[in-house]
C-alpha cells in the first residue's frame, strides 16, 4: 500500500469546511479551470422552484485557479472518498476528476478535483455578474441561505490572501441586495 498522501482540491465550500480529517492544507493552483458560480442549485443553496447558485470549477483555457489542497493520509482515503462522494455527487453535476496540481511550496501533486459537467442540466456557465447576485441573494436550500455559502467562501479567501474579483464583487452586491430585501 502507498503511504503518501491522497490530496484533495477545494476551490468553495471546502476551503472552509472540508468535513474530513487532514494531515496537511496548502494553497494550491489548478490550471486550466476557473472557479465559478456556474452550478444551478437545487438541494444544498436552493430548490428545484427556486434554483440558487454553488461554485464549480468550470474549464477555461489559460486560466487558474487558487484554492486550498488537503493532504489525507491513505488510511483515510476510502472514508473521505465516500464521504466527497455523497457531498459533491449528489445531483450528478460534477465529475470526480484527479488533476495536476501545485502547492505553495513548489510540490507539484495529483488532487482529487470535482469539476462541473458542462452538459449537465444543472449548468449555467456564463451568466453576467449581476445575474448571478440576484439569483444568490433570494435563495435558500437544505444547507441554508445562498447569500451565507458566497459570504462565507468570499470572506476565507480573502483570509487567505487569494484574490478574486469576481468573488469580492458579487460578495458586495449580495450584501447590497439582501440589505435591501430586509429594509
Amino acid at each position: 500500500m502507498r503511504d503518501d498522501p491522497l490530496w484533495v482540491f477545494g476551490y468553495g465550500s471546502l476551503i472552509w469546511n472540508p468535513g474530513f480529517e487532514h494531515l496537511e492544507r496548502r494553497i494550491a493552483w489548478l490550471d486550466g479551470w476557473h472557479r465559478s458560480f456556474c452550478m444551478r442549485s437545487i438541494h444544498h443553496r436552493g430548490t428545484p422552484d427556486r434554483p440558487g447558485l454553488v461554485l464549480a470549477l468550470d474549464a477555461w483555457p489559460g486560466a487558474r485557479c487558487t484554492g486550498v489542497a488537503f493532504a489525507v493520509e491513505r488510511a483515510r482515503e476510502a472514508e473521505t472518498l465516500d464521504y466527497l462522494r455523497e457531498r459533491e455527487l449528489v445531483s450528478a453535476a460534477y465529475f470526480e476528476t484527479r488533476q495536476p496540481i501545485t502547492l505553495d511550496d513548489g510540490r507539484e501533486v495529483t488532487g482529487v478535483t470535482y469539476v462541473i459537467d458542462p452538459d449537465h442540466d444543472q449548468y449555467c456557465g456564463g451568466l453576467p455578474l449581476e445575474e448571478q447576485a440576484s439569483i444568490i441573494a433570494r435563495a435558500h436550500g437544505g444547507r441554508g441561505p445562498n447569500p451565507d455559502y458566497l459570504l462565507s467562501t468570499a470572506a476565507h479567501l480573502e483570509e487567505l490572501g487569494i484574490a478574486d474579483d469576481d468573488m469580492r464583487w458579487l460578495a458586495g452586491r449580495v450584501r447590497r441586495l439582501t440589505a435591501q430585501q430586509k429594509g
